[in-house]
């Protein structure tokens, strides 16, 4: 495997752990775990920004015309990668929400 394969496995791998990361914070802040939640989500960015640095070389290559970046895995691989930037979007809201909800009963529970 090389060229725009191995690039596209690349972005899938990194940004489909860090999809993963995303996923499994929003369920610790579910629980209230809101410290691991966010560790989650920057071990998810650390992921997401190897698939984003896969893609960004792969353009390049692709613009030194040293090799066609295109095809079905290529675009798999690029919604893959907007996938997981949109679930880190959603992961971050409901970590808010919950840390908010906290503070909420907090408050209720002295009442």
């Amino acid at each position: 495997m090389e060229g725009n394969e191995l690039y596209s496995f690349r972005i899938i791998a990194s940004v489909g752990g860090a999809r993963s990361c995303y996923i499994e914070a929003i369920q610790e802040a579910k629980k209230g775990n809101l410290e691991e939640a966010k560790g989650l989500v920057a071990e998810g960015e650390a992921m997401f920004i190897e698939g984003h640095k896969a893609h960004s070389e792969m353009i390049q290559k692709e613009a030194a015309g040293e090799f066609e970046a295109s095809g079905l895995l290529l675009m798999h691989a690029e919604d893959q990668l907007m996938s997981a930037e949109g679930f880190k979007t959603i992961a971050e809201e409901f970590i808010d929400v919950y840390d908010r909800l906290l503070v909420v009963e907090e408050r209720l529970s002295h009442l």
